[in-house]
């Protein structure tokens, strides 16, 4: 299938088992698994308000991965939208025990690789 014509049923459907990003472990939990779901120009707005570079990232993950990690989580109202072309927008509410957030994610696509552009989590007040 060319880049140009994944179709927006395809892309929800890879981007929803890959979302919430850096909590399936199915797409690994090392340094050097994290690196490659990300594009060089990620970066990273968290739940509060802050703007984390790549490298924060990537260091924060590392430290919390550095054991094994258990978590309960439920994304609802997940959906996708394609912004340009190989460029989509997945956004979901994740409730991780109680704790709600909205989330947005831009992901690229190329030659089936998905990339992480930029994220964003917003804690949605009780």
């Amino acid at each position: 299938m060319k880049d140009s014509k994944l179709s927006i049923k395809k892309a929800t459907e890879e981007l929803a088992a890959r979302e919430p990003i850096f909590h399936r472990p199915e797409f690994g939990t090392s340094r050097a698994d994290f690196e490659a779901m990300v594009a060089p120009e990620f970066w990273e707005i968290g739940a509060s308000g802050r703007r984390y570079s790549k490298s924060f990232v990537l260091d924060a993950l590392e430290n919390r991965h550095a054991e094994p990690v258990s978590e309960s989580y439920l994304v609802t109202d997940f959906a996708c939208r394609e912004l340009s072309p190989n460029l989509y927008l997945a956004t979901y509410q994740l409730d991780q025990a109680g704790r709600l957030s909205q989330r947005s994610t831009i992901w690229s696509y190329s030659s089936g690789v998905w990339l992480i552009v930029f994220h964003q989590g917003t804690l949605i007040a009780a």
